[in-house]
């Protein structure tokens, strides 16, 4: 299925796509067609080869690894405007982890031969390819310090200000982080058990540090960022 005109325009907020003309997008969308998948379902496997590159029109899907023990880790999550499936296109190689759609996802597909056609050909577009990996690649080493911590309660902290710096908004002087994540998605992000996390969570709202809502969002308070500066060593 092709990119219709709606689609065309949903591809303008993208940030791979964003410093591009209408017209170069148009160039750039009769070189992509638009798959649907369904929650739960796997998109790429581990170690499996990929010819494509994946752009979330629409929906969340889950970057996954399973441990010697079988317990799975959440490495990203990512949502509409993010996109997923290069680094195998780039190196040859097979693909590092799983990816299963979180929720229903549209997503605009790019094959092998026309992702190294439109990187070469539009410089702005490679341009924004290498700040976001250079981006991605931090985040990864974040993730390595995060998953080094012992203690829980450190662990899920260095979680929620790498979650705070992807998908953080200021909302009246508070952070929120806009994305829903479930108990059982931060257990699998931090490496830890469900149980383990909501206690965690529970000390860190009943100490005012945290607000959780209905809809699952995160907010993070002020007594959050000062705690976090204590725990440092920057301050009192």
């Amino acid at each position: 299925m092709k990119l219709d005109g709606n689609r065309l325009e949903s591809l303008q907020n993208i940030e791979l796509f964003s410093l591009l003309s209408r017209d170069e997008l148009q160039q750039v969308t009769e070189k992509m067609t638009v798959k649907i998948f369904r929650r739960g379902e796997v998109i790429l496997y581990e170690e499996d080869a990929n010819e494509f590159m994946y752009v979330i029109l629409e929906g969340e899907v889950r970057v996954i690894q399973s441990t010697e023990d079988g317990k799975e880790i959440i490495l990203a999550i990512h949502k509409t405007g993010d996109f997923f499936g290069e680094l195998s296109l780039i190196d040859g190689k097979t693909e590092p982890a799983t990816v299963v759609a979180k929720k229903q996802s549209v997503t605009a597909i790019i094959s092998k031969n026309d992702f190294f056609f439109l990187i070469f050909n539009q410089p702005n577009v490679l341009k924004k390819l290498l700040l976001i990996l250079c981006s991605r690649f931090r985040e990864s080493f974040g993730t390595i310090q995060m998953l080094n911590f012992n203690n829980a309660l450190q662990r899920i902290k260095m979680l929620f200000l790498m979650l705070a710096e992807k998908y953080g908004k200021e909302e009246s002087g508070l952070k929120v982080l806009n994305i829903k994540l479930t108990h059982q998605d931060l257990s699998e992000m931090a490496g830890m058990t469900r149980e383990t996390v909501t206690r965690v969570l529970d000390k860190l709202q009943k100490d005012g540090e945290i607000t959780i809502l209905k809809d699952k969002l995160i907010i993070l308070t002020r007594v959050f960022f000062e705690n976090d500066l204590i725990m440092r060593g920057v301050g009192p």
